[in-house]
């Protein structure tokens, strides 16, 4: 998608990162304008040595100027160096830490909408960019200038008629390498945004590497990273090419000038309109020029680089964050009997729900409405495309409605604070991901607090004990998705929940890849969770949701029927069939598990 961004929009962009910093930076210009300062002196006092020489006058005075002026710009430099490079550091830092802040923070469609290779590479990659944008090239662009305008106050003291020829083989250059830029910032932005399409589509061909291979996909998939590769190649050599071409029209600018003010300068000594020190000391200001013409060459293509990249930045700062629209703590009570009739109010409901999806031509859901008990199992089931997951995504107000509301504990969400919401919610997604880090980090993720007894409950309730037992350094090793199988994975998903001892425990297909003795034992884990606490499961084998005390049946975004496994095997037709489908035996005995006494918590792994 092109940018439509004004540069206007763009530095006010970029000038946002080194705002907080401003101190640092008005330093350093006042060092650089120091140092250009004692360049721009140089000149003037080698004129004065030279004019010492023709009347054998002492040279101790300028002299020592020079060495004084050398030492001080010398030590000037240093120190604006120092300066900068550490600045450099602290506003990649900053950008860095605030990306990665408001990507944690932002809604989650906002985020999935965009492979996750191009939001790191825009993380780590983009933000180096901006680096030199925001402080060498400020600084450079200044003491550009200032030299520049210093060359040409002293220059034009010493004669008008060489500055008028210099300006004017200057002005031509300096046109020439404006109308380059835009061109420039088009070709640099280019190759970034073919940098992030080759990061995304990297990290998805890693992430399904397995299929990659088991299809022989290899060479399909280099050719088309590469073409993501190549085509930013192609950018950056364009770039590439016009900042050399700008660079070299400054320097045959420079050389231009100076070719011809010999030419003028030898008649002007030759009719005595000046003397040789005054075009000697003029020449030496057309060289020193060379440098801050130079400076504002190199900020100027590095300004633009520095531009893009603070684009596709900004891009990521936009994204909608999670709100918070009510007060913390309603004071609704959060618990009841755990036997017999459940006088209390559902834990959550939802009301008359509407919900769609940006281009999608029917909603997700159409004015669904469903009571979770606080106490017991709900089963959602039906064909895909139902609806199951967004159901799943707006109890954890990772979607908010479009229509109706969503209620816990009788009060809508809108009351409650996203982190009282999901204190509440223990969640086990589909794709079972794995955190980078041990697997005691992983399996205590939500409960980090969690006792060494509490995870090892766990760990013997969902069968990994022997696996755990195997692992170099057990639960302390550090583990990734390609190290543990699908099965694994989702019953490390599965214990992490449990570790957190949830009230309410919501589990979005997490049978799939395990096998039938560790079904079994996640299915006596859901009954010790539901005897004290709400669980809401998602299945497509639906031997794990026989013995649920309320089983709804989703088709196309409606809620078909509700009731219990017998009850709706006898009435719906549509539940029969994906029973039928499945080719499931409807009459699998679930194995009996000791449930606790009313306002007892049974062990996690129990």
């Amino acid at each position: 998608m092109p940018d439509e961004r004004t540069t206007k929009d763009k530095v006010r962009i970029l000038w946002a990162y080194a705002r907080p910093h401003k101190p640092v930076l008005v330093v350093a210009l006042i060092l650089g304008a120091l140092g250009t300062a004692a360049e721009l002196a140089t000149p003037l006092v080698t004129k004065a040595v030279l004019d010492g020489l023709e009347t054998s006058a002492s040279l101790a005075t300028p002299i020592t100027i020079l060495g004084v002026l050398l030492v001080a710009g010398s030590v000037m430099g240093l120190v604006q160096g120092i300066m900068l490079g550490t600045l450099a550091e602290r506003i990649i830092l900053a950008a860095r830490t605030g990306l990665v802040r408001h990507l944690l923070h932002a809604r989650v469609p906002a985020v999935t909408a965009r492979p996750p290779g191009e939001l790191v590479t825009r993380v780590t990659s983009d933000t180096l960019l901006i680096r030199e944008a925001t402080t060498s090239s400020v600084v450079n662009f200044v003491n550009g200038i200032i030299g520049l305008v210093g060359a040409v106050v002293l220059m034009a003291y010493l004669d008008v008629v060489l500055l008028g020829v210099t300006i004017g083989v200057l002005f031509l250059a300096g046109l020439s390498v404006v109308a380059l830029m835009p061109r420039l910032s088009k070709a640099q932005q280019e190759a970034q945004e073919h940098v992030g399409a080759l990061g995304g589509r990297l990290e998805g061909v890693v992430r399904a590497l397995r299929t990659v291979k088991s299809a022989r996909a290899e060479g399909r998939e280099t050719d088309r990273v590469s073409g993501h590769a190549e085509a930013s190649a192609r950018s950056g050599i364009r770039a590439v090419k016009l900042e050399n071409v700008s660079w070299t029209i400054t320097g045959v600018g420079v050389n231009l000038a100076v070719m011809l003010l010999l030419g003028v300068g030898a008649w002007r000594v030759s009719t005595e309109a000046i003397t040789v020190t005054t075009l000697v000391a003029f020449l030496l200001y057309v060289f020193q020029l060379m440098m801050p013409v130079m400076l504002l060459t190199m900020s100027l293509t590095s300004l633009q680089s520095g531009l893009a990249a603070a684009a596709r930045i900004s891009e990521i700062e936009e994204m909608e964050l999670e709100k918070d629209g009510g007060v913390p703590g309603p004071g609704a009570p959060r618990t009841g009997r755990a036997g017999g009739a459940d006088v209390d109010p559902p834990v959550l409901r939802l009301h008359e729900v509407t919900y769609r999806y940006a281009g999608a031509e029917r909603p997700a859901l159409d004015r669904v409405s469903l009571a979770v008990p606080r106490h017991g199992h709900t089963a959602i089931v039906g064909p895909s495309g139902a609806g199951k997951t967004t159901i799943m995504s707006l109890l954890l107000r990772f979607l908010a409605p479009d229509g109706g509301r969503v209620e816990l504990d009788g009060h809508p969400y809108e009351r409650w604070t996203t982190d009282e919401i999901r204190s509440r919610i223990a969640y086990v997604e589909q794709d079972t991901p794995i955190v980078p880090g041990t697997l005691r980090e992983n399996l205590a993720y939500a409960a980090p607090g969690a006792t060494d007894a509490e995870v090892l409950a766990a760990v013997e309730a969902l069968r990994l004990a022997e696996r755990v037992a195997a692992l170099p350094a057990g639960l302390d090793t550090e583990v990734s998705a390609s190290e543990l199988s699908g099965g694994e994975r989702q019953r490390v998903a599965v214990a992490r929940a449990l570790v957190a001892r949830p009230e309410i425990l919501l589990l979005d297909e997490a049978t799939a890849q395990l096998d039938g003795l560790t079904e079994a034992a996640l299915a006596a884990a859901i009954r010790d969770v539901a005897s004290t606490g709400a669980v809401v499961t998602i299945a497509h084998r639906l031997s794990t949701v026989i013995d649920a005390d309320q089983i709804v049946l989703l088709e196309r975004g409606h809620v078909r029927a509700v009731g219990r496994h017998a009850e709706l095997l006898e009435t719906d037709e549509l539940y029969r069939e994906l029973v039928a489908a499945l080719r499931m035996d409807t009459h699998v005995a679930v194995p009996d598990v000791e449930v606790p006494e009313a306002g007892e918590r049974a062990p996690a792994g129990a």
